[in-house]
């Protein structure tokens, strides 16, 4: 084969101009740059977990890197093409039979990589909200696993998260740490084995794409496009959604934003509602910390390593491990919830503490709009009526009960103008035995009406309040009262210094 790449390194074997040669290698594959186009070809390898021994397993596996990356990134990947031979001077103009595959793409500079433009802090919030977005759609598309095959079952799943466990238990340096992760697998799997039961039966086992990090993901204009997906272990990909999520929220986390990982996760969980998938979450968070944790120790048994290479490892393997860890020490979660007529600013500030803080967000105006789904025509009347909203805060009340109990801090956004919702959430958090904390946020009529009219102008808000519900709203709200038993924090929505200033101090206690 290094006679076939060395003969792909001559303009001539191409069908079109090339302005440079540079050959990129991993363990399974050679990726020909050729200033437009890159070219690549799998390895003639095989680990157990991928076999392209054979000609026709690479052109198969070819065909299906195109089939599943063409779901996210179609601009990018082109096609599969043949190579002809000879071996020393193949071509992709020749005829007959071909002695290789390639896939071809389009070339993409190093400088578009998300580890990139993180690094020149170019990864904005807007992009962020793009991702979740894009991922959700993608997965609700993607094809659902059998109820009653091997993926996604309870044995598969306690699998992987045991082989990853195997070789880091091997060093004696992380014996104690890792005895205790073993010990808090078996015991969460004994809890969650029906819960992966459920998940599989309600169809949220997809074929997803298995490795979605910021390394195999690229900025192009506005949106944010995946590709490289696991197209040669099928049960890597063949995955519950919320496990595809945590990888990304756990690779943000361990580069030090986990506030965008927050915002991605929260995006994602309004985009799907699978709130009920948060129980997994810590389970999918550490599995993916010990995937990144394995790879770092294995690579530090290489003997050609240099002293930086060394010292990079170690760090790696450091930072995920603490954040295995991290996840599977006990919590104390808090409820949360706001005060305020529309236009106040609470959904734009809970946007913000949720991600800073790691909290999950509960929002009404999704959650009202989702309950009335089968309704697109639905007037606002209708959708601000009282029972729609008992509805929502009925809705509201169950997820944040659940969320809690997972141990997750919540943060209601909602108006909450009335005592008995407000009572009947601050008992909620007396039965969980949860902090009960109140943000309570106002502004100046003039500063709601217009902001209304700006959101309903746009149209991008999910919020479908208007001026009639806004003078409602003012005219039915009732003060929170010290015997209602809040811990309040009030702000006025219409000060971004000030209420900046007061959630950051508020949000690090």
């Amino acid at each position: 084969m290094e006679r076939l790449i060395r003969g792909l390194l001559r303009p001539e074997a191409y069908d079109h101009p090339v302005e440079r040669f540079e050959l990129l290698e991993t363990h399974i594959s050679w990726v020909i740059l050729t200033g437009k186009y890159a070219y690549k070809i799998k390895k003639p390898v095989d680990f157990g977990f991928v076999n392209f021994t054979m000609l026709a397993l690479r052109e198969h596996f070819c065909q299906e890197e195109l089939r599943l990356n063409r779901r996210l990134a179609e601009d990018i990947y082109l096609g599969v093409v043949p190579i002809y031979g000879p071996m020393e001077t193949p071509s992709l103009q020749g005829s007959g039979t071909p002695i290789e595959y390639a896939v071809k793409m389009l070339e993409f500079p190093q400088s578009v990589l998300l580890p990139e433009v993180l690094a020149l802090g170019e990864l904005l919030e807007e992009l962020i909200d793009h991702l979740a977005h894009d991922v959700a759609q993608f997965q609700t598309r993607a094809a659902i696993a059998n109820s009653e095959g091997e993926y996604g079952s309870p044995e598969s799943i306690l699998s992987a998260t045991l082989e990853c466990l195997k070789p880091l238990a091997s060093s004696p340096e992380l014996e104690e740490r890792i005895q205790k992760l073993d010990s808090w697998t078996a015991e969460e799997f004994s809890k969650l084995t029906g819960s992966f039961l459920e998940r599989r039966a309600a169809g949220f086992v997809r074929e997803g794409h298995g490795d979605m990090h910021l390394g195999n993901m690229l900025l192009r204009g506005t949106r944010i496009e995946i590709f490289d997906c696991l197209e040669f272990n099928a049960s890597l990909r063949w995955i519950d959604g919320i496990s595809e999520v945590a990888f990304l929220v756990m690779d943000l986390e361990d580069r030090g934003r986990g506030d965008l990982g927050w915002r991605f996760l929260n995006g994602w969980l309004e985009e799907t509602g699978d709130y009920a998938g948060m129980r997994l979450w810590n389970w999918y968070y550490c599995y993916r910390a010990l995937v990144r944790a394995k790879v770092a120790f294995l690579r530090l048994g290489q003997s050609d390593l240099t002293a930086h290479d060394r010292e990079k490892l170690n760090r790696e393997l450091t930072s995920y491990l603490e954040l295995a860890e991290r996840v599977t020490a006990p919590s104390k979660p808090r409820l949360v919830i706001t005060s305020g007529v529309s236009g106040t600013g609470k959904s734009y500030w809970t946007g913000q503490l949720a991600a800073r803080c790691e909290f999950v967000r509960l929002r009404s105006d999704v959650e009202r709009k989702r309950l009335y789904a089968d309704r697109p025509g639905i007037s606002t009347g209708e959708l601000y009526s009282q029972e729609a909203t008992e509805r929502t805060y009925s809705r509201l009340y169950a997820q944040a009960e659940a969320l809690l109990c997972a141990g997750f801090t919540v943060v209601v956004d909602a108006t909450f103008l009335r005592r008995n919702r407000r009572e009947q959430f601050r008992e909620l958090a007396k039965r969980l035995d949860v902090a009960a904390e109140l943000i309570e946020f106002s502004a100046p009529v003039e500063v709601l009406q217009q902001r209304i009219r700006k959101r309903q102008q746009e149209g991008k808000d999910p919020s479908d309040a208007d001026l009639q519900v806004l003078e409602k709203q003012l005219e039915t709200r009732e003060a929170i009262e010290p015997d209602e038993g809040w811990s309040v924090l009030s702000v006025s929505g219409d000060e971004p210094v000030q209420i900046e200033a007061a959630l950051s101090k508020w949000s690090a206690r």
